[in-house]
């Protein structure tokens, strides 16, 4: 990824909103509030986070949303109506995936329903296999319980060793040293937030679920370094 010097964009998570919009199912916000419209069906990443019953201020009011954090070429939010047809259908395919299947590699995909419903589909982009659900009883389904399985089974606090991934070692390592030269870190100071956070000297010595979680909190620390600068600047 290149890096651009000078005046742009915050770095900070992108969020992606879920709406069937005449020929298109998901879009961005611009500044000004405007879509910004999103033709392709699928975002292929690596899940992060889920926050269920999300409470989201909005200009209808508060409304209860879920919010699917996913880390792509750049970290990315999806988020949707908590009560959506995409939100059910989406924590109904997370459900049927093993803990080791959710820290791998995964394709979200939208397909467009009668109206403005949108429909999710998980896929596997190696095998190109979509996971199956039983969507036959979905009036029923117990909401709450599900979103509390869910949100256990990813954000559970001890996360298990999983086999490494070369490819998905590459793409992310690629991205965090993107981020730690918008830091301005140089490799010592690197190594030295490694150690105090894992104990360990090299990113190759952590687990890919550990990279996932090391490339978030260096992302993090470059937000917090950009809020700083912003905020010195309307101070002074």
């Amino acid at each position: 990824m290149e890096i651009k010097l000078g005046f742009g964009s915050v770095p900070k998570p992108q969020y992606v909103y879920v709406s069937q919009e005449g020929d298109y199912c998901w879009y961005m916000l611009s500044e000004e509030e405007k879509h910004i419209s999103i033709y392709d069906k699928a975002l292929t990443g690596v899940i992060t986070k889920i926050e269920c019953n999300k409470t989201v201020e909005t200009k209808f009011g508060k409304r209860q949303k879920t919010d699917l954090h996913i880390l792509a070429e750049q970290p990315y939010i999806i988020r949707s109506g908590r009560d959506s047809y995409f939100s059910k259908s989406l924590l109904l395919s997370l459900d049927v995936l093993t803990s080791e299947q959710l820290h791998q590699p995964l394709t979200i995909a939208v397909a467009p329903g009668d109206k403005k419903v949108v429909f999710c589909t998980i896929y596997n982009p190696i095998t190109y296999q979509a996971i199956k659900i039983n969507w036959d009883e979905h009036n029923e389904i117990d909401l709450q319980t599900l979103e509390q399985k869910v949100s256990q089974k990813i954000n559970q606090i001890q996360k298990p060793e999983i086999s490494q991934n070369p490819e998905l070692r590459a793409i992310i390592m690629a991205q965090t040293d993107t981020y730690i030269k918008q830091l301005g870190w140089n490799p010592e100071q690197g190594r030295r937030y490694l150690q105090q956070k894992y104990g360990k000297r090299s990113r190759r010595e952590l687990n890919d679920r550990e990279l996932v979680d090391f490339t978030m909190a260096i992302f993090e620390l470059l937000c917090t370094q950009e809020n700083r600068f912003m905020m010195s600047n309307l101070a002074g």
